[in-house]
């Protein structure tokens, strides 16, 4: 089922874009004690409040005060749609009119999160529907944890999120300062309360990034979208792979791994005719048999005006019998949301269509 909530066009800054020193000034220009900081965010943050008349501790002339100032959350849903296996997909417009997705997986006693960090996507990736019309920009860390909030806010009262994957729209590792401010609050006992570990950010392949994400000492998943076992194959899949190759993604992620201790996940969307035959899972099992991870293959789920086709079960099944027989770890990425294309950048793609003038 598919369900359009109003927009409430507030033309006033989101509260979590100040920082909390920022939110103190605010206070003390008004007489307000710092502490009521604290307590603001904890409301929005933990409290599931999106709107300030809702904070019941806070006296009545600062929650007016605060009402025309700001509001809680700067993102507005556009649209919510609701999948029969309870997954759930936002798509939310930004203070500049720009929209992003994200998706709630739900398979109890795991709710995850799967949030975006971009508008748009400049990786150009030929089978995903984000990277379409390129990169606006990057998400500020507000915009990064109100996603995670407004899907915490769809579970059932008392229940948390469990777990976060960056997988959605944008290039995780071209925006690592915001993302990891974001996930900071995220992972903080008084914020989200979701450990790093809990944490899955997947990246096409930045080498820079990579070591400066495993230089952070945090225990976050990393997840390389590899797509491919050879450098030609990957550049028509990847385009931006020809700026870096694989043995420079695969060497950033060994020292990831060296540093961490953590396992790295290789992401392989099956394209049918073009990355799924036996001879590329042979070369994929060779590439990475000595390395301690993770092949999550991901067949590619059709999107309307991309011409690429869903592998065939016989395809799918001989590809993961070659890698498995060779050793490799070896998960298949089950598909939610289908009713509701959750995959993101197509529910992006076809509001702005349906808006678009004729």
């Amino acid at each position: 089922m598919a369900e359009t909530l109003p927009i409430i066009d507030s033309r006033l800054p989101g509260l979590l874009e100040q920082s909390p020193e920022e939110l103190r000034l605010w206070l003390a220009e008004r007489n307000q004690p710092a502490m009521r900081a604290k307590q603001i965010r904890r409301w929005i943050i933990e409290g599931r409040a999106e709107l300030f008349e809702a904070m019941s501790d806070l006296p009545r002339g600062l929650r007016e005060q605060l009402t025309q100032a700001f509001v809680p959350l700067s993102t507005r849903v556009e649209k919510h749609q609701a999948a029969q296996d309870d997954t759930h997909k936002l798509l939310l417009r930004l203070d500049d009119g720009g929209m992003i997705e994200c998706v709630l997986i739900q398979e109890p006693p795991r709710r995850t999160a799967c949030i975006s960090t971009q508008v748009g996507c400049g990786m150009g990736c030929v089978f995903c529907a984000s990277g379409l019309n390129g990169v606006a920009r990057n998400l500020t860390a507000a915009e990064i944890l109100e996603q995670l909030i407004r899907l915490r806010n769809l579970t059932p009262a008392g229940e948390r999120l469990s777990h976060i994957v960056v997988m959605g729209m944008g290039e995780p590792l071209a925006n690592l300062d915001n993302l990891i401010q974001a996930l900071e609050v995220a992972g903080d006992k008084n914020g989200l309360g979701i450990g790093a570990r809990h944490i899955t950010i997947s990246t096409v392949g930045l080498p820079v990034k990579i070591r400066r994400l495993a230089e952070l000492g945090k225990q976050y998943h990393l997840a390389v979208s590899l797509h491919a076992p050879n450098d030609p194959l990957r550049s028509k899949i990847v385009p931006t792979n020809d700026q870096t190759g694989i043995p420079a993604i695969l060497a950033a992620a060994d020292e990831f791994y060296d540093k961490t201790g953590r396992q790295v996940t290789y992401e392989y969307v099956l394209l049918g005719g073009l990355n799924d035959s036996p001879r590329e899972a042979k070369e994929l099992a060779k590439l990475l048999q000595r390395r301690k991870a993770l092949v999550n293959l991901i067949p590619f789920n059709n999107v309307e005006g991309l011409p690429y086709e869903r592998p065939s079960t016989a395809a799918q099944t001989e590809f993961v019998t070659i890698l498995r027989n060779a050793g490799m770890s070896v998960k298949i990425r089950k598909r939610k949301g289908s009713e509701i294309d959750a995959a993101c950048g197509q529910l992006r793609r076809q509001v702005e269509a349906a808006s678009a003038p004729t």
